[in-house]
């Protein structure tokens, strides 16, 4: 089940270099996860060629298309799950990124109607949730056992790397496609290259899946297999507090990017530039997950989510009395290290402790998980903030982040240790 992986015994990056399968979809995801950045780019530019419709304000455009965009996420999350411990994963990979890059180029060829760009954002967005969890899933099949931390660190860095790239880049690389590819279809045109590309890359791996018994697949229906994940996680309490954790994390960063819009303000930036926190704390969460990839294997039997949530929560309530923009870059930079510790040592818990037979449901459940954590502070955010003010929203967050550290690392600590 652990193929192509080098004899040597490598616990760092050096044996990954080495993996020409983990190295290939490592590459065709970090393609991916630019095309997506790109993409949401892209749907922001085009708003301005389509009329809204009646009944619809100009602003209230960019809402319902976010909206369409992340939709998807909470509805199909689990369900893309569910395909991926029944098909092929390099076939969801693969063909998830050639059918969002026909969705791409068919834009232009479509009426600018703006119900039909929400539909094609849907769709794109839909398509999108069968590929995250197949490609968690694939990580386990390439990787050896004790080189999944360091899979993971590499993972997580060139995510949160897609992450600042994607967004900086996205809009030169659209005004390049316009000025030499042509003004009508030039964007689209790079957008779908990119994903294209990334399918491209992928179609070279090979690797032995998991196959469930027929007699298992006929007989259960989706949702019967969605519930046994849930069954899964009940009763393995190992698995769900790693996930807790991981959720728990991603909240945080969700009210982050709202409360780093009012941050900006108090440091005298614009509200635009509120993008160099997150790109800060992307950095520190890149220097983590570099350090936790190339000596991992030295921080065995460490409290590394403990002091992750630790090291966040002290974060956020300095951050109330800080007025130096520069110290405040380099916390988040430290927010982002702490996070590194956290995300990077459940994700690999998840896949160690995981059975083949159960990956892409787990995934699925995992991705459906954190979409709606990624979606509810987004929405409440803001009203705490207008209602009780920046400050007492920074020490909140501060005392619910020890607290779950806390609790999370008491309720597994005996296993754990054993476990990373």
């Amino acid at each position: 089940m652990f193929p192509t992986e080098p004899a040597a015994v490598n616990n760092g990056f050096g044996a990954l270099l080495k993996n020409r399968g983990f190295m290939l979809l490592w590459i065709g995801q970090l393609v991916s996860q630019l095309a997506d950045k790109v993409f949401f780019v892209l749907m922001i530019a085009l708003l301005e060629f389509y009329p809204p419709p009646p009944g619809l304000a100009e602003n209230s455009m960019y809402s319902t298309l976010m909206v369409a965009f992340t939709v998807p996420a909470i509805l199909f999350g689990s369900a893309g799950g569910i395909f991926v411990d029944r098909l092929p994963k390099k076939l969801i990979m693969v063909g998830s990124d050639v059918v969002r890059g026909v969705l791409t180029l068919l834009i232009p060829l479509l009426p600018r109607e703006f119900l039909i760009l929400l539909i094609v954002t849907f769709a794109i967005s839909t398509v999108t949730q069968f590929f995250a969890p197949a490609e968690q899933a694939a990580i386990p099949l390439l990787v050896r056992r004790e080189n999944l931390l360091a899979a993971n660190a590499l993972f997580s860095s060139t995510m949160m790397g897609a992450l600042i790239v994607g967004f900086a880049v996205g809009e030169p690389l659209l005004s390049w496609a316009k000025s030499f590819l042509g003004e009508q279809y030039g964007q689209e045109i790079i957008v779908s290259a990119l994903y294209l590309a990334s399918s491209a890359i992928m179609v070279p791996i090979k690797f032995k899946e998991h196959k469930p018994l027929r007699e298992h697949q006929d007989s259960n229906h989706p949702w019967t297999e969605f519930t046994e994940s849930l069954r899964y996680l009940k009763k393995n309490r190992l698995v769900l507090n790693a996930m807790l954790q991981l959720t728990t994390l991603y909240c945080v960063f969700a009210a982050l990017t709202v409360l780093t819009i009012r941050l900006a303000e108090e440091f005298g930036l614009k509200e635009k530039q509120f993008g160099f926190f997150l790109a800060a704390a992307g950095v520190g969460m890149v220097f983590g997950a570099g350090i936790l990839g190339h000596w991992g294997d030295k921080f065995h039997h460490k409290p590394l989510p403990l002091i992750g949530f630790l090291m966040m929560a002290l974060v956020l309530g300095v951050f109330t009395f800080t007025h130096n923009l520069v110290l405040a870059l380099g916390l988040c930079v430290f927010l982002g290290l702490g996070a590194s510790l956290i995300g990077v040592p459940m994700q690999t818990l998840i896949q160690q402790q995981t059975p083949p037979n159960m990956h892409g449901k787990v995934f699925g459940f995992q991705n459906h998980a954190v979409n709606i954590a990624l979606s509810a502070p987004l929405a409440i955010t803001g009203p705490l903030t207008d209602a009780l003010g920046l400050r007492v929203v920074l020490v909140g967050m501060s005392v619910v982040v020890v607290i779950v550290g806390v609790w999370a690392w008491k309720n597994t600590r005996r296993v754990l240790q054993d476990a990373i």
